[in-house]
């Protein structure tokens, strides 16, 4: 006699009252209501899957349905209190838990998912960001920022941004260890992605090189957005959580913020935040500001930055790689090169008048500052010939990985996927050969999806003209 087939095992779950441990102002009554809120309007489904994002880190997927799937009953409920706010956790992940108490780091990255979203919709309810010109929308990033309380004034530049990818192989999780272990020990500080892999490992280095110095108040600063908090949960290092409202935003706050630049082997992520800067720096109103950017990995992953060298010389031009550093396999000399180049920028601040813990000076075109929403018909209308300015190329570029990264693990562009088929990219013969190339190595290295999760479907047809 044939058994039935057991019930899926529920994950184990908690249901506890919290009260804020840090970095959260009291909101108001109307706030409150707003976040309560489950109507087609409100912020409780943004709310919801921002917390339970936060909550299950650890879990090892980048599909953003997953968690949803797994902990469907799962509910978050912001109370107002005399004393101030608090919320409400019904059926929350266990693992988030210990000895029946939240893990100190989850409970500041919870209220720090309730502070950006409280903050971010009543500036734009308000009227109080200017979301239609380049000047508004640089001093809406600057305002989010600070009210997360990132930026610090009187404090030397030592702010180093890490980009890469979640999907990594061991041996490069390892070497972005190793890279942040001598950044902390040259008393730098991180901020990534916010996610697992090249996100998390140069901030687990970082703690151990900022230990050996008796180093204090480190800063490990994740910024991320809405469509990706879901797949790539905040890693349990991260002290200072910000979800900026687009993609577009939370790359101009990586560019405003940083000091400098690494960028670890990684996926259509990496290489569409590679294009965002590259299409920054080749701007020539930001022609001789200094800006250190060094590509680094193992010495296993020394043919995957060969193929990222020549796919931009063929786009771009040889003079691209003028604007960055290769490094391989020497975390002490990828340090030693950072250290130098942010030495070389807190001159340039002081001699230019430029703030410390904000970039004003760089430009930004403001076609790299509105959000870009790749559906299948804006996929298909880029521009991907090289007859134009070589920044406006990295541009459209920029915005076809864009387009399937949202495919690859966003709830809007996996749906679009599902239901009208692949993205169309068209361009350019030699760029889409090449293009095509470099996303096939992204796959056939199991960059695209984590490794032993289902086989990567792509999202995208390369077209050639």
């Amino acid at each position: 006699m044939n058994n039935p087939d057991p019930s899926p095992i529920r994950p184990l779950t908690v249901s506890a009252r919290l009260g804020p441990a840090s970095g959260l102002d009291v909101l108001s009554r109307q706030e409150v209501a707003r976040l309560r809120d489950a109507s087609a309007g409100g912020l409780h489904q943004l709310l919801r899957s921002c917390a339970l994002a936060v909550l299950t880190q650890g879990l090892v997927t980048d599909d953003p349905r997953a968690a949803s799937e797994m902990h469907a009953d799962f509910e978050i409920q912001v109370l107002q209190q005399d004393r101030g706010v608090g919320l409400e956790l019904i059926n929350a992940p266990a693992h988030a838990f210990v000895d029946g108490k939240i893990i100190r780091g989850i409970n500041e990255l919870l209220f720090a998912v309730v502070r950006d979203i409280v903050f971010v919709s009543t500036q734009i309810e308000a009227g109080s960001f200017d979301l239609d010109n380049s000047v508004g929308i640089t001093h809406a990033v600057f305002d989010i920022l600070r009210n997360a309380r990132v930026l610090r004034a009187n404090v030397a530049p030592n702010l180093v941004v890490c980009w890469g990818g979640h999907s990594i192989s061991r041996y490069e999780y390892d070497y972005t260890k190793h890279v942040g272990y001598q950044l902390g020990l040259r008393d730098l500080d991180i901020c990534t992605g916010c996610g697992p892999g090249a996100m998390k490992g140069p901030m687990k280095g970082a703690t151990i090189g900022h230990a050996k110095q008796r180093r204090s108040k480190n800063r490990y600063i994740g910024i991320t957005e809405p469509g990706i908090i879901a797949a790539e949960s905040p890693n349990p290092i991260v002290n200072n959580l910000i979800i900026m409202p687009d993609i577009e935003k939370r790359l101009e706050a990586f560019v405003r913020t940083a000091h400098a630049i690494i960028v670890f082997p990684g996926g259509v992520g990496t290489a569409e935040e590679i294009l965002y800067l590259l299409g920054i720096m080749l701007h020539p109103a930001n022609a001789g500001i200094p800006y250190p950017l060094i590509f680094t990995g193992p010495s296993e992953s020394a043919a995957y930055f060969e193929q990222i060298d020549r796919f931009l010389r063929l786009a771009l031009g040889d003079e691209v790689a003028s604007h960055y550093q290769i490094i391989i396999d020497d975390p002490g000399q990828v340090a030693r090169q950072v250290a130098k180049g942010v030495e070389r920028v807190r001159k340039y601040r002081l001699e230019s008048g430029d703030a410390f813990f904000f970039n004003w000076a760089i430009s930004i075109d403001e076609s790299l500052q509105h959000p870009f929403h790749p559906t299948h018909e804006a996929m298909a209308s880029l521009n991907l010939h090289r007859e134009q300015p070589r920044h406006e190329f990295a541009a459209d570029l920029r915005r076809a990985f864009s387009g399937i990264v949202a495919g690859n693990v966003k709830i809007e562009g996996m749906r679009a996927i599902e239901q009208h088929g692949p993205f169309l990219i068209r361009g350019d013969d030699k760029i889409m050969q090449a293009l095509d190339d470099l996303l096939a190595g992204f796959v056939s290295q199991q960059r695209m999806k984590l490794p032993g999760t289902a086989a990567y479907v792509p999202c995208y047809r390369v077209l050639h003209d």
